[in-house]
């Protein structure tokens, strides 16, 4: 399991990096509040507009993409992969960028 945990992590990271094309929109849209990490391993809207549904959808799509690989990969569920990713992320979130909490309420980290 702690292979797993590291793995998923470097997958994370590695994943938040191949959004190159959308880096600095979705740094921006993290600073502006506009969107934050969910516990699901997805991003969520704060603050809903089509420009960040658009890049929301976009990076949650590449995501989920790479869950259900590492998912066939380590033999266990989307599900399990996902809870483990939206872990990670909202660990790494910077201060004052948001989370969802366990209450399903935005928070400002």
């Amino acid at each position: 399991m702690k292979k797993l945990i590291k793995y998923t992590s470097f997958i994370v990271l590695a994943a938040t990096m191949s959004f190159s094309a959308l880096a600095i929109s979705l740094q921006d849209a993290k600073k502006q509040g506009l969107v934050g990490e969910m516990p699901d391993g997805y991003l969520g809207v704060v603050k809903n507009s089509s420009e960040v549904a658009s890049l929301v959808s976009s990076v949650n799509k590449k995501r989920k993409d790479l869950y259900i690989s590492l998912a066939r990969k380590n033999k266990i569920t989307l599900n399990q992969v996902s809870a483990l990713a939206g872990k990670k992320a909202i660990q790494k979130t910077a201060s004052g960028h948001f989370v969802k909490n366990a209450q399903g309420k935005w928070i400002k980290k």
